[in-house]
């Protein structure tokens, strides 16, 4: 089985993911690195970060530990979330960046994200060049070739002053609640919604190691929704652990997903000549009520894997300038490199601001369509591609549905499961197909 998933290393702290891991991992990345160096004399250096997470610690030790004793100094800028790694490798061109986080994951999870120079994520070609050369004999630097650690105490400041000078508009009179998931958000969120303008109030900011993610963030809206509508405030954003999601709750109490999110961002870009060639990149899991307003506003979706490294992929190869997915992974080029929710966050209220209108009227941009989605674990997913049987059921659903729905099945990247995916126009159908789909999962692929 490969080491890296669809978004770096992940899996439970000390077990799957232990200190030996990641050690191997920061030196043969190590290796890598100063291969590919144009300068052999030029002294490599990384910067490393974390999320709040208790096992964060040994881990980010055992990284630093790795990446030194093969010659590369390290700045570490402690908890931060993983856009501002990809930031700060990007603006200090720095060689390598790495970020100890399993973003939405429960708290005993943990995982390692790589950064390129620029601030990119890593390529599975250098991944997997990466994974071959762990465990290697190599030679060891001694004396003044060891890296050195050197605490980089103005990155919070550097990031936020980034996310700011995204900004045209002041984001005054606007009322926020902003639920940080107790994770990498935690201290900067707050600080550049209030720098931007915007009036605050801050939950879940109160990290302990444990409780990250634990019944709040983008995966547990009730919280957020809860704040919002006892606060009266115009919108709620929730980030996950590691800051790169945003969603969103508008005043009534609605949620306001990705697709939302992305479709509000292409209409503004659009109207200010900004979304290159009218063209937005999405994923294959996007909803359909987001595709037909796309088209409806006269703007082309160009549709990857799921993913935001794929996502990212595509636009740099084509040169377009937003892309996102449902799941509030939103990546805007003319900013930064990779996705990241409080960039988002700040984008989504701008727009607010910018038309005078409530996220609830800007969401009025399109109609979601009923989706579920069955998460079919237990089975050989591997197999899934090759199944007739599955072909054939999946068929006769597309035909039941038409224009009127869609089914999407996928092997998940990060997990041994299969996901199973219908939409339809309303609940109950789409309910009713994705159980005797996934049924049908279940029994061919045991």
């Amino acid at each position: 089985m490969a080491l890296f998933g669809t978004d770096g290393i992940r899996g439970l702290a000390n077990v799957d993911l232990t200190a030996e891991l990641a050690l191997d991992v920061a030196v043969a990345a190590a290796h890598i690195l100063v291969e590919s160096l144009g300068d052999k004399s030029k002294r490599p250096h990384a910067i490393v970060g974390q999320d709040s997470r208790a096992s964060g610690e040994f881990l980010e030790a055992a990284v630093v530990a790795g990446l030194t004793s093969a010659g590369v100094d390290v700045y570490r800028v402690g908890v931060l979330p993983t856009p501002a790694i990809a930031f700060l490798v990007a603006e200090s061109g720095a060689d390598l960046g790495v970020m100890i986080s399993a973003s939405h994951n429960p708290a005993p999870d943990n995982g390692i994200k790589l950064f390129a120079r620029g601030g990119e994520k890593l390529p599975d070609s250098l991944e997997a060049a990466i994974e071959a050369r762990m465990g290697e004999p190599w030679q060891r630097p001694t004396g003044a070739h060891v890296g050195r650690v050197i605490e980089d105490a103005s990155a919070r400041e550097k990031y936020i002053a980034h996310l700011l000078n995204s900004l045209d508009v002041s984001l005054a009179g606007i009322k926020v609640v902003v639920d940080c998931a107790n994770g990498a958000a935690s201290f900067v969120a707050p600080m550049a919604l209030e720098k931007a303008g915007a009036t605050v109030i801050a939950i879940a900011n109160k990290p302990d190691g444990l409780n990250i993610n634990d019944g709040v963030g983008s995966t547990h809206l009730d919280f957020l929704r809860d704040a919002v509508l006892k606060n009266k405030a115009d919108i709620g954003i929730a980030h996950d652990g590691d800051a790169d999601r945003c969603l969103a709750i508008d005043a009534a109490g609605n949620v306001i997903d990705g697709d939302f999110i992305l479709a509000i961002l292409a209409q503004g870009f659009k109207s200010r000549g900004k979304l290159n060639e009218a063209t937005v990149v999405a994923t294959v899991m996007s909803n359909l009520g987001f595709l037909i307003a796309m088209k409806d506003a006269g703007i082309n979706v160009v549709k990857t894997a799921v993913g935001d490294r794929y996502v990212l992929e595509n636009m740099l190869e084509n040169k377009y300038t937003l892309g996102g997915e449902q799941s509030g992974h939103i990546i805007m080029r003319e900013f930064a490199g990779t996705g990241d929710g409080l960039l988002t966050a700040l984008q989504l209220i701008a727009e607010m601001a910018r038309s005078k209108k409530s996220l609830q009227e800007l969401s009025k941009i399109m109609n979601r369509f009923p989706q579920v989605l069955i998460n079919v674990s237990g089975v050989a997913k591997e197999k899934l591609d090759s199944s007739t049987a599955i072909k054939a059921a999946v068929a006769k659903y597309e035909a039941e549905l038409g224009d009127a729905g869609r089914i999407l099945l996928r092997a998940s990247g990060t997990e041994s499961l299969v996901r199973v995916m219908v939409e339809a126009q309303s609940d109950n159908i789409a309910k009713e197909i994705a159980e005797k789909l996934a049924a049908v999962v279940k029994e061919e692929l045991r």
